[in-house]
């Protein structure tokens, strides 16, 4: 999912940017990122104190070398000779010290502020609803969360202070040149312009590399994603597709070589410029020494100092530089990381939540005119949709696929909000509840049954931590998987593997009822939660279901009509609308659509 940019119109089509835009639209970004510090300014601060002091203590050095040159050495004074150079090695070990210090904190701020970005992306994008994961590829956010925000790394940890660090040391370098000689600092300054206008186009180039850098790690985390998952080489296997999918990823790979070979190379030309250009100065500067108009005007020491000054410029300009290179290559990640933040969040916690205990909540549900459409699509799902399930009754959902059954099964767990009516439980909409306490209200139970990767005790304990033993046990008792847990090596400790692909559809689906006990849910939906099973499987996690729906409201959606002739109601659902309604015998004898169905 890529950025939109902002140079599209308001009507869709491309239209022109003016420079001006451009500069609002970067100063806005930076204004952003800058705010990324915000909170850490007195840490910042700090680090400053130490660069400056770090920075003029420095400068000490070629005022140093000066006397030792034109005073200490000519007159052979042994004891100014000896105090010059222990205040050399002292300047060395202090500025070293103080160098110790400003990375330690730098790094602490830099890796606080990437931990803050890590934590709330995650945090956002796990608000998001189920159409944001549906029509975003997985391999996707994966690339947002760990090459983008790790791309970013260097700018953030570094950038407050390589900007102090080298603005300082630039500053109180051309300050004591000119202190040295202020018309040989004049001869310096050549240097500026080209390396300026270097600077910016190189920073230009690398931000359009970095762009189609990161697409292109997306595209191989997705490919990596589809690719070596438990499925997905099962698919490749059985498929005989895994030489077609090496060759992709291998295509995407080189693809990535030539984007970091031209990433370095925008700037290595520019490097080799500039270094060739500050070579140039000194020779200049002894050519101007030299001259007959000047020659004598400078002492040999202080013309040794002042090179020694010009030599050292060079690494704090180009850091300097540099910065502002990473920086505009960077905002290409800042922009990614950015949109994902900015994504509207379509299911939430409501402004004032109805404070309700999910303990005490009886489940009585209704679903009053509901009608939904999923984004993109110009069919309504569900239409006009109302039912009245009473607590502790059951709902049975039938019709063909595609009618709208799992679509309702969705909204009532609150996947999705209605775009008109309402979904009630005792009378209090579902958008009014917290929805943690949503989700303690009700349980769901789906064909899809996802396990983690750990023990089966942790996959339990994972819907209630505080979980103790005993519950657990309790749990998949009830879910009829006890008795094979203990039959394995390592019993409750079994380590399920990835998606739980070691047990077989029955085993998985009778661990996930066991989890949804451990919740405790006053509503229970069960969404073809046997449909993928052979008879005998069925009749094992049916007898659990049947455990797990005692007492409380359960919606089964099912295409065996076995599965939903003893509910209290059943509703069939045809393009989003329910036909008819009411009990297996009076929807037989009536002779409608479900007496079809039950032939």
């Amino acid at each position: 999912m890529d950025s939109p940019s902002f140079e599209q119109g308001r009507r869709g089509g491309p239209k022109s940017v003016t420079a001006e835009e451009k500069a609002q639209a970067r100063e806005v970004s930076l204004r952003r990122v800058g705010g990324l510090f915000s909170a850490h300014r007195g840490q910042i601060a700090l680090v400053t104190a130490i660069i400056v002091a770090s920075s003029v203590i420095g400068m000490a050095s070629p005022f140093l070398l000066r006397e030792v040159i034109d005073v200490a050495l000519p007159q052979a004074d042994l004891t100014l000779l000896v105090w010059l150079v222990l205040g050399m090695v002292a300047v060395a070990g202090l500025t070293a010290a103080l160098g110790v210090v400003q990375t330690w904190i730098s790094t602490n701020v830099g890796q606080q502020i990437m931990h803050r970005l890590r934590t709330d992306v995650f945090a956002h994008l796990h608000r998001q609803s189920i159409a944001f994961f549906t029509r975003t590829r997985a391999g996707e956010v994966q690339s947002r969360i760990t090459n983008d925000i790790g791309g970013m790394q260097a700018v953030v940890t570094s950038t407050a202070t390589s900007v102090a660090s080298n603005l300082t040391t630039t500053v109180a370098t051309a300050v004591a040149m000119a202190a040295l000689s202020w018309q040989l600092s004049l001869v310096s300054l050549v240097v500026m312009p080209p390396a300026v206008y270097l600077t910016r186009r190189v920073a230009r180039m690398r931000r359009t590399i970095t762009a189609q850098r990161q697409r292109e790690l997306a595209d191989l985390n997705v490919t990596i994603e589809e690719g070596l998952s438990v499925s997905g080489v099962q698919l490749s296997k059985t498929t005989g597709t895994g030489p077609a999918l090496v060759e992709r990823f291998a295509a995407s790979s080189a693809r990535l070589i030539d984007l970091e070979l031209r990433s370095e190379l925008a700037g290595r030309w520019r490097m080799a410029s500039m270094s060739i250009i500050f070579a140039a100065i000194p020779a200049v500067i002894y050519l101007s020494a030299g001259l007959p108009a000047t020659a004598g005007a400078l002492s040999i020491g202080t013309l040794v100092a002042f090179t020694a000054l010009q030599g050292s410029l060079f690494r704090p300009l180009m850091g300097l530089l540099n910065v502002g290179v990473s920086l505009t290559s960077s905002l290409a990640l800042f922009a990614r990381i950015f949109e994902y933040l900015d994504l509207p969040v379509d299911v939430d916690d409501p402004a004032r939540p109805v404070t309700i205990d999910p303990a005490r909540v009886a489940g009585h549900l209704r679903l009053e005119d509901v009608t939904f459409a999923y984004p993109g699509s110009g069919t309504a799902a569900v239409a006009g949709v109302s039912l009245d399930v009473p607590a502790g009754t059951s709902l049975a959902l039938v019709g063909a696929t595609g009618s709208g059954k799992s679509t309702i099964a969705a909204l009532v767990s609150r996947l999705y909000d209605p775009a008109a009516g309402r979904i009630t439980v005792d009378g209090v909409d579902l958008r009014d509840l917290r929805l943690a306490d949503l989700a303690r209200i009700v349980g769901v139970v789906s064909q899809e049954t996802y396990l983690l990767h750990t023990t089966i005790r942790e996959n339990l304990r994972y819907v209630k931590p505080d979980a103790t033993d005993a519950e657990i046990e309790r749990a998949a008792r009830a879910a009829q998987i006890h008795d094979l847990i203990t039959e394995l090596p390592d019993g409750y400790d079994t380590m399920v593997g990835s998606r739980g692909h070691r047990f077989s559809g029955g085993e998985k689906q009778r661990i996930a009822i066991a989890r949804t006990l451990l919740r405790d849910p006053r509503v229970l939906v069960l969404d073809e939660a046997t449909s993928a099973l052979d008879t005998e499987t069925e009749r094992a996690v049916q007898r659990a279901l049947d455990e797990l729906s005692r007492g409380r409201t359960t919606i089964t959606i099912a295409h065996r009509m076995s599965t939903v002739r003893d509910a209290d109601q059943i509703a069939v659902v045809d393009h989003g609308r329910i036909l008819e309604s009411g009990t297996h015998a009076d929807l037989v004898q009536d002779g409608g659509r479900y007496a079809a169905l039950a032939a």
